[in-house]
């Protein structure tokens, strides 16, 4: 008889999702990879080039809050489109530091 119940992931589907400072992502690798065994089935680390939680790179989002379009929302970040009150993004235009 089978004893509890187990999750139904399908294939490709994240199964765990850490943040850390980009001098620990080594050791984040290999914790994640310990924690492989745990599991069943084959699985795979893998390291994505965006920021945070969040749907953005990590050069898009210090432009894009540079500019003032972007909000820190706790765990993702709030977009502000071009769209509404002109007042919000007047004078908000990047600076080419290059």
């Amino acid at each position: 008889k089978p004893y509890g119940t187990a999750a139904r992931v399908n294939i490709g589907q994240v199964l765990v999702s850490i943040r850390t400072k980009d001098d620990k992502i080594e050791i984040a690798c290999e914790a994640l990879r310990c924690a492989k065994a745990k599991f069943a089935g084959r699985m795979k680390v893998h390291v994505s080039n965006k920021f945070g939680l969040t749907r953005f790179t990590k050069e898009d989002y210090q432009k894009w809050k540079d500019m003032g379009r972007l909000i820190p929302d706790g765990l993702t970040a709030k977009w502000l489109s071009s769209r509404g009150p002109l007042s919000r993004i007047i004078g908000k235009e990047p600076t080419d530091e290059d």
